[in-house]
């Protein structure tokens, strides 16, 4: 008998792995599929794939079996590991479903599934690596002008999307999804959300 698996990860809270759950459960429903086994971790993706309990699951599954994620960034920490861990599925028979991308290899041809997971994957890398530059090339700029960087006592509580405020309007202003937003910095919707509350970010325009 096939069996549908669950991955779920997250770098550290609980609420996020529970919505995550909650949204492959209301796919599920939806798809008429039934999830028969969860695996949950709440783990930086920086870790290696044991620690992230990829290597447990590849040795579980069986051929005809199905494996579903929220989203193809839970499976890799970068576009290079996404494809290897989505070869091996195919190696070993098992289709992928990942919700947030529309994949579903249960359905789609092999060679679309792979074009659209290699894209999607490959922007996103992209994507990140572009902020990394700009911002490091802007760091770079304050220093030579003889900008004291880091905040003043007293001001808002420090956020690791706050070197990103300016990339963040931009995104915006282009009419990219805030949730894809979230995903290419790498952070949930709800952080982002609630940054984007905090630092009076217009989100209208």
């Amino acid at each position: 008998m096939n069996t549908t698996w669950a991955y779920l990860r997250v770098s550290t809270s609980r609420q996020e792995l529970d919505n995550q759950r909650l949204e492959i459960l209301n796919f599920a429903n939806q798809a008429g599929i039934r999830v028969d086994e969860f695996v949950e971790v709440e783990i930086s993706s920086r870790k290696t794939t044991e620690e992230r309990r990829i290597d447990e699951l590849l040795a579980r599954l069986a051929p005809g079996d199905t494996v579903v994620v929220s989203e193809l960034s839970r499976l890799g920490r970068s576009l290079g590991e996404m494809v290897q861990i989505v070869e091996q599925l195919n190696e070993k028979e098992v289709a992928l479903i990942a919700i947030k991308q529309g994949i579903n290899t249960r359905s789609d041809s092999d060679m679309a599934s792979k074009c659209i997971i290699y894209l999607s994957g490959m922007f996103a890398e992209l994507e990140r690596d572009f902020l990394s530059q700009r911002t490091k090339n802007g760091l770079e700029r304050a220093k030579a002008q003889g900008k004291v960087l880091g905040r003043k006592k007293g001001s808002l509580g420090k956020s690791k999307m706050d070197e990103h405020v300016d990339e963040i309007k931009r995104l915006i202003t282009l009419k990219v999804p805030k949730a894809s937003v979230a995903k290419i910095l790498g952070v949930s919707r709800q952080a982002l959300y609630k940054f984007i509350e905090s630092r009076n970010i217009d989100v209208a325009s």
